[in-house]
């Protein structure tokens, strides 16, 4: 008996190192941001988790998570977007003209701001779909012309302050609507000062979704004799991410709760996320970058799939924009500089291929978080600038790195 049970054991363990081999490009980020965390919270003797600290990496990074989701797309189907950091900057110096000096209001303003990054994007798009520029060489002058933009509308100078609503955008936090005394009772019990029911029930209730969903996707996958994780590191992974999630929003809700921001990405993420695995649309942009020539003989409107990409680009940089420029309660001309990079990264970081057809919503945003990690880590131990771009140029060379040796491999 026991050794029929050794033997389970030894098969299941080669199990799973033969399902990791296979899906380490899938799993490796998952392992490497937690891995990076644990660094950093051991280095700053435990400042990185810190409720204030969690709460600050949430804001400071909710605009690169923003774009990260538009930039997934684009490149999945095979190209990619220069502007988005200056797009976002002449949004936000519009949103700041707007409400500033002609004295709009936050939902007129956004609006207007919304169908303006929709026609930026869709002038881009049309010369990349229509006319088979190159979207390195159209973006690229959209970088160069919308940051000129910026620094024309703005007239070189910052402007602000917003008014309490539009501040609301990025610096507000979402009302606990559960009594106070259950707040305080739970607290208690916990050791806290306080704690926000809303965030810490959120929490809960999005790990037993996770796991219900997880689950009902690993029956679907046995029924149709598709390959599952071994149950073991099924239940590991599982079990991290729920643990994860309950973790962040205790820590959100021992500080001010939920910040309105993190609704705008986890909303985002979610519709991003269904679009992409679930619907048809989604599935032809991969087809789009996997290989054009196929798609468009397979009867994929490929040029209005292109199109309709940088549409999408266009729209998310400019809430990514108004996001950015209510955190810092101004517009400045500067504002954007170099975003596209760290976009960009936390994109390829995230798993998408240089070639397109290849990446997920989550991978870039998890990505992203990384990247957040790393200059917020950084940041507290004191780590030069300098020093942090070096450090983040050798992790986005890496991720490349590992693409192109995992497709060797499978070839």
């Amino acid at each position: 008996m026991e050794l029929a049970d050794s033997k389970a054991q030894g098969s299941e363990a080669s199990g799973i190192g033969a399902y990791l081999v296979r899906h380490l490009r899938e799993y490796g980020l998952l392992f490497a941001l937690i891995a990076i965390m644990a660094f950093f919270q051991i280095v700053t003797n435990g400042t990185l988790l810190k409720p204030v600290n969690v709460t600050n990496l949430l804001l400071q990074n909710s605009y690169i998570v923003i774009m990260a989701l538009g930039m997934l797309i684009v490149i999945v189907a095979g190209h990619i977007d220069l502007s988005v950091g200056s797009v976002m900057g002449f949004v936000g110096a519009l949103a700041a003209v707007m409400i500033v000096q002609f004295e709009q209001s936050t939902g007129v303003t956004m609006i207007v701001c919304i169908i303006a990054g929709g026609l930026i994007g869709a002038a881009q798009g049309y010369w990349v779909a229509y006319w088979g520029i190159p979207s390195f060489i159209v973006t690229l002058a959209g970088m160069l012309v919308f940051r000129g933009a910026s620094l024309w509308l703005l007239e070189g100078q910052s402007l602000g302050p917003f008014p309490r609503e539009f501040q609301m955008i990025a610096n507000g936090f979402v009302p606990d609507i559960f009594p106070a005394g259950l707040g305080e009772t739970i607290a208690g019990f916990l050791g806290e000062r306080r704690v926000n029911m809303l965030a810490l029930a959120s929490g809960i209730i999005a790990a037993c979704l996770i796991l219900y969903l997880e689950m009902k996707k690993r029956a679907q996958n046995r029924a149709y004799g598709m390959e599952t994780e071994p149950k073991a590191f099924f239940w590991a992974r599982v079990g991290i991410i729920a643990f994860a999630l309950v973790f962040i929003l205790f820590k959100l809700s021992t500080f001010r709760g939920l910040p309105n921001v993190l609704l705008t990405m986890g909303v985002l993420t979610i519709l991003y996320a269904f679009f992409t695995e679930r619907t048809v649309t989604g599935r032809r942009i991969y087809a789009l970058g996997g290989n054009v020539k196929a798609a468009k003989l397979s009867g994929v409107k490929t040029e209005r799939l292109t199109f309709l990409a940088f549409v999408n680009m266009g729209v998310l940089a400019a809430i990514a924009g108004m996001v950015f420029a209510a955190r810092l309660n101004s517009a400045t001309p500067k504002a954007g500089f170099a975003l596209e990079l760290d976009v960009i990264a936390a994109v390829f970081i995230g798993g998408a291929s240089m070639s397109g057809g290849v990446g997920k919503i989550v991978g870039a945003v998890v990505g992203a978080f990384l990247m957040g990690v790393l200059n917020n880590g950084m940041s507290i131990l004191g780590i030069g600038i300098d020093y942090q771009q070096m450090i983040k140029g050798l992790v986005l060379l890496a991720a490349v790195i590992f693409d192109v040796y995992n497709k060797s491999k499978q070839a």
